[in-house]
């Protein structure tokens, strides 16, 4: 063995919210492992979202597991920011392993298959098992209408924007049914004359309704149960700042525009709209491309799983990538209940080859 390659019982790709979590069980369970994380701070994806973002619930609902988020002073409602100085402090104070900025190029079973090689650009890991918690934020999707050639403005996406105040006195169309575009379409509203396109109208959550109630939805589901008088997971929540655009009359979605012109948008009915810009909310791809070597993606960008564990190939677990890896599994609270049976499969499983 080289003297770039290390030996741990347990990879986990990627140092967010979800991979945290997995290392708080696998530090739990006293399992040798390594958080690798391509980032070369704490914090995530929290450190790249728009400067207004906000949570949906109250810090005391958007806890890791161990230790309670503690509250930011003169909010209810905690900000990206504080999200990442939490991240930060509870890396520190369960001292995980973390290394960065690592970036993880590929993982790929050793010729001998003893093992899975994580391959990054500072060595090589050689790892019992590897968790993937990549989360989606550098996998953002662009629908096919975004033809950059035919629109002589800028298209940005959700990854792309921070505030509004390089779009001050421009016209922005805003696309996308979800809480970025109503969040980011609120503020913008502000300084800029904007127009909302969605391909169905949104769908706004009761004013009262916050991620407390969304995560009892999604755990009702989960068992099966009806949750219908609260609407879907994917309606928009109303956070002070929607209520507040929507109390303006500023929320009136316009139908999918049908292409672009050199100058804006273009509906089927012959309608069109000049712009100076065009920000697409059109959502994310599970970032996997990392595990393209091993097969396992599927033609949905998934990869199939009995649990978290992949069904091609056991020895690989996926946690914090939406629903698919368990219910809310993307969210704070909801990453601690997906990461802590993953890591109990783990353990499991690496207490068996132990006994063989």
């Amino acid at each position: 063995m080289g003297d770039r390659e290390r030996n741990v019982d347990v990879a986990v790709v990627g140092g967010g919210q979800a991979g945290l979590a997995a290392g708080y069980f696998l530090r739990r369970a006293r399992a040798d492992f390594v958080i690798l994380d391509e980032r070369d701070r704490p914090g995530g994806a929290w450190a790249e979202y728009w400067d207004s973002l906000r949570l949906f619930s109250p810090a005391g609902h958007s806890m890791l597991p161990g230790w309670w988020m503690p509250a930011e002073e003169g909010h209810e409602y905690p900000s990206a920011q504080h999200v990442v100085r939490y991240l930060t402090e509870y890396e520190r104070r369960y001292g995980m392993p973390v290394r960065r900025p690592v970036r993880v190029d590929r993982v790929e079973q050793e010729a001998s298959g003893a093992r899975l090689r994580v391959v990054t650009d500072r060595g090589v890991w050689r790892a019992r098992h590897v968790v993937s918690a990549t989360g989606s934020w550098t996998a953002p999707h662009l629908p096919g209408l975004a033809r950059r050639e035919v629109f002589a403005g800028r298209q940005l996406h959700t990854v792309d924007y921070r505030n509004p105040d390089e779009f001050a006195g421009q016209r922005v169309v805003v696309v996308g049914g979800g809480n970025s575009a109503a969040q980011i379409i609120a503020e913008l509203s502000l300084v800029a004359d904007t127009t909302w396109a969605t391909s169905r109208p949104p769908r706004f959550m009761p004013d009262d309704v916050d991620a407390r109630a969304l995560f009892d939805l999604a755990t009702r589901l989960g068992r099966g149960e009806d949750g219908s008088e609260l609407g879907d997971l994917g309606d928009i929540v109303m956070v002070p700042s929607v209520r507040q655009a929507r109390d303006r009359g500023v929320l009136k979605a316009e139908p999918m525009f049908e292409r672009l012109t050199t100058g804006g948008v273009a509906w089927s009915d012959g309608s069109s709209l000049e712009c100076d810009a065009i920000l697409w909310c059109t959502g994310f791809h599970s970032a996997l491309d990392h595990l393209a070597p091993l097969g396992v993606v599927d033609e949905h960008g998934r990869v199939p799983v009995e649990g978290n564990r992949s069904v091609a190939e056991p020895r690989l677990s996926l946690v914090g990538y939406g629903d698919w890896t368990g219910f809310a599994s993307a969210t704070l609270i909801g990453a601690g209940r997906t990461a802590k049976g993953a890591v109990a499969a783990v353990t499991d499983a690496l207490e068996h080859e132990d006994r063989m």
